[in-house]
């Protein structure tokens, strides 16, 4: 399965200068409002330093990580639901997403307009959530309608639904987004069919000056207060830098890096918490022929992983050989790991780790 992540924010935030990192798909990034006018895709490579080492292990003739999609989406201003600055073209990309990456403006630069007039992180994010509470809102109105004309009939489980989708409405013109709408998962169903935009899961994404990239500053700390409210994820960048860093070949970027007094790039903190955020997991295979990452949700069965590798795979399962990471990597190879009684026969039931080097016995 590949991760879709959609890059939203006001105009000016920083999107498109980091997804300019994140891909090669080059959309323009200039210091004025919808420079983006249709939303560019880049599907990047998932960076596993996991993936690297087994694939020297192995020796496969290929290395083949899994990946992430990012859509820059232009930026939303107040009104966009209604369709001000192209918004409702906008908001329809954002359905399509697994997850929403929202970029906030954590800097102050007088050469860079705000659209605002000033830096307010709070205000910005909680223009971005009413404009998609907003369009939702317009949704579900229409799914109220249409579950009156069919509640007619008097078909209890109709009347049901209606009930639910009301109570969904009531919360949405208040100001509340779909997603803290507190129903049993069988109702959320009702209306997991309206794809609606509030009820998507968010990553934050703060976009500080290179100075505050270690240690933040109080906007960054502003929005870590909004993002405690849901148990969203937050990820510190500088766009600047990661645009310097794209240009990098590896030693290169390590080097900076270290310069810098950061770990790790921006892009792969915004992909662990983009994995964190959606509970998602990676196993790998490994032979002669590649050495490949694969991801799955959190909690998944040996044949459902299968699955994602091929639907015979899962279909005609048999059992899944299995050892982690950490103890392939401890001894070497897979002979190493076979003499030393280490590979686990696992079944149907198994739940796989993260982690998990796994080769699938099936039938045909």
């Amino acid at each position: 399965m590949s991760l879709k992540c959609g890059i939203v924010g006001l105009p000016n935030v920083g999107k498109s200068t980091l997804f300019n990192a994140l891909s090669d798909a080059g959309a323009e990034a200039a210091n004025f409002p919808f420079c983006t006018i249709d939303p560019n895709v880049g599907v990047v490579p998932v960076p596993d330093e996991r993936l690297d080492h087994l694939h020297e292990l192995v020796e496969s003739k290929q290395k083949i990580p899994t990946s992430v999609e990012f859509v820059d989406i232009a930026g939303l201003v107040k009104g966009a639901s209604e369709g001000k600055g192209k918004g409702n073209a906008f908001l329809s990309h954002i359905r399509e997403v697994d997850l929403i990456v929202h970029v906030v403006r954590c800097f102050d630069d007088p050469n860079v307009i705000h659209v605002e007039g000033d830096v307010d992180p709070k205000r910005d994010i909680r223009i971005i959530e009413d404009e998609l509470i907003l369009k939702d809102l317009e949704t579900v109105e229409k799914k109220v309608e249409n579950l009156k004309r069919d509640a007619k009939g008097g078909d209890k489980k109709v009347l049901h639904n209606l009930e639910v989708v009301q109570q969904l409405k009531e919360h949405l013109e208040v100001g509340n987004a779909a997603r803290t709408f507190e129903v049993d998962p069988e109702d959320r169903q009702i209306f997991r069919e309206l794809f609606l935009l509030s009820d998507k899961p968010v990553l934050f994404a703060c976009n500080v000056s290179e100075d505050d990239l270690d240690s933040g500053n109080e906007w960054v700390d502003e929005v870590k207060e909004v993002a405690a409210e849901f148990e969203d994820e937050v990820v510190t960048f500088c766009a600047k830098i990661e645009a310097e860093i794209a240009e990098l070949d590896e030693d290169e970027k390590q080097a900076f890096l270290e310069e810098l007094g950061v770990e790790s790039a921006g892009l792969d903190r915004l992909i662990k918490a983009a994995y964190e955020e959606l509970g998602l997991i990676t196993y790998f295979t490994a032979g002669p022929k590649e050495t490949r990452a694969w991801t799955i949700r959190r909690g998944t069965k040996a044949p459902q992983a299968a699955g994602v590798i091929h639907s015979d795979f899962e279909k005609g399962f048999i059992r899944a050989e299995t050892v982690s990471y950490a103890t392939y990597a401890e001894l070497g190879s897979e002979k190493a790991v076979k003499d030393a009684g280490k590979m686990r026969q696992e079944g149907k039931d198994y739940v796989v780790q993260d982690g998990d080097v796994m080769l699938f016995r099936f039938n045909v």
